[in-house]
């Protein structure tokens, strides 16, 4: 019998596998970037259909077998697409979702990159749109330093997304930008 890992994880993406299942890529606390089949999930009236759409947080229970990862059971705890005010924010989630899939080719285990992603998402549901363009700078600008591809000071840390950070971001918007393109270019994308 296999070991089921209970934990909590976010659904970046999420991708066909045959007629009825699908491949999802969760960020998990505890396990770090995980991707996962999903079986029947594209089957009308599938019990997991809800808990593991594109940006909803769930309590899951995952399977590591000989084919790699398998979700047993979702439950939605959170469904940040829905609470996200707007198509701009929507927008930037999959922007920072998706250079995070991309410099990180396999599963990677580490755990704070939950805790970037989970900041990121919340700030979005809360933030007006002029400091959402702060918090994706900084959000990747943690991703990048976590990767070791920047070195630079983070306003803020890794902390919440301080006031005083993000006024920091909009006024030097274009030197962290700067910043960012030499990190993503050091990944050699």
């Amino acid at each position: 019998m296999r070991h089921k890992y209970e934990t909590r994880g976010i659904v970046l993406a999420r991708a066909t596998a045959g007629e009825a299942n699908a491949f999802i890529t969760i960020i998990t606390p505890s396990l770090g970037l995980v991707r996962a089949r999903a079986q029947g999930l594209r089957k009308s009236g599938a019990k997991l259909a809800s808990s593991l759409t594109t940006f909803t947080e769930s309590s899951m229970v995952l399977v590591h077998g000989k084919e790699g990862w398998r979700v047993a059971g979702a439950m939605l705890q959170e469904n940040w697409f829905a609470r996200m005010k707007d198509d701009n924010s929507r927008i930037r989630a999959a922007r920072v979702s998706g250079l995070l899939l991309r410099l990180v080719a396999g599963e990677e285990n580490d755990s704070e990159f939950f805790s970037i992603i989970s900041r990121f998402f919340k700030a979005l549901t809360t933030l007006p749109e002029d400091e959402q363009d702060a918090a994706e700078v900084l959000t990747v600008l943690n991703i990048l330093t976590m990767l070791g591809l920047d070195t630079g000071k983070i306003l803020g840390g890794s902390s919440e997304f301080e006031k005083s950070a993000l006024a920091e971001v909009m006024k030097e918007r274009a030197n962290y930008i700067a910043r960012i393109n030499r990190g993503i270019e050091a990944s050699g994308l």
